[in-house]
């Protein structure tokens, strides 16, 4: 009565091996992952990583506001941190007429991911020009610039205002947010990265503005990859960016 069943786990013994030999791991080559959609890098890879934002506003009389963030992460950064130099210039012409256009709707853009560059226009003689770069370079050392501007700490808003309108830059467990607010109605930009995506949007209601959100991912890669502690170390840095929303 027993043999029936010896007999089967004899036979799913004699069968482990061929599967183990089945599903065994092949190893893709790079030149197999660099054909692959979404390709990775090691974090010991890295010497240096930067972003720099910059959102700008200039209305028909010459006035301009706006703010530059920037942060750089490196093997010697202990707690990643945004710089924000702010952007602030009178004009010289006459004074400007108030915007009349009228932009409705737009409520799902607060709901997209990756990517999203938005203008809407209500008025004439504008330009708006929205632009994301990824600099990509390789060395064993990045070059250091100090750091600019006020540190924003998280949690905290930095602003300012002048004749253009009024700018304000945010750090919240989402990310950085750039806003601008142009005066006499001539409509908004804004800017945001973080919570695995990027925005840019702006909203054009008057005429004669010249409206810039340009931000510019910098990635310093090293040829040779470390090895042991000094790999934990990099992904120990690395992790410092999730309380930031990256």
């Amino acid at each position: 009565m027993k043999t029936p069943t010896w007999l089967a786990v004899v036979c799913m013994a004699a069968s482990l091996p061929i599967q183990a030999e089945i599903f065994k791991p092949i190893e893709l080559k790079d030149s197999e992952l660099a054909s692959l959609r979404g390709r990775y890098v090691m974090p010991g890879r890295i010497v240096s990583f930067g972003i720099v934002m910059t959102s700008v506003w200039q209305n028909a009389n010459g006035s301009t506001i706006g703010a530059t963030t920037t942060m750089q992460v490196q093997k010697t950064t202990i707690t990643p941190q945004f710089y924000v130099s702010t952007i602030d210039h009178t004009g010289t012409g006459t004074s400007t007429a108030r915007g009349t256009g009228n932009v409705t709707g737009g409520a799902g853009l607060n709901n997209t991911n990756g990517v999203t560059q938005v203008v809407r226009a209500a008025g004439d003689n504008n330009a708006a020009y929205n632009d994301v770069g990824i600099n990509v370079t390789r060395g064993n050392e990045a070059s250091v610039t100090p750091p600019q501007g006020q540190v924003l700490a998280s949690g905290s808003t930095l602003t300012g205002s002048n004749e253009a309108g009024a700018m304000s830059v945010s750090s919240t467990g989402g990310g950085v947010q750039l806003n601008i607010v142009a005066n006499n109605n001539q409509g908004s930009a804004m800017q945001r990265l973080g919570q695995g995506g990027l925005m840019q949007n702006t909203t054009l209601l008057g005429a004669g503005n010249q409206v810039r959100n340009l931000t510019s991912l910098n990635v310093v890669l090293r040829d040779n990859v470390p090895s042991g502690a000094a790999l934990t170390g990099n992904l120990d840095q690395l992790k410092g960016l999730r309380t930031m929303g990256f």
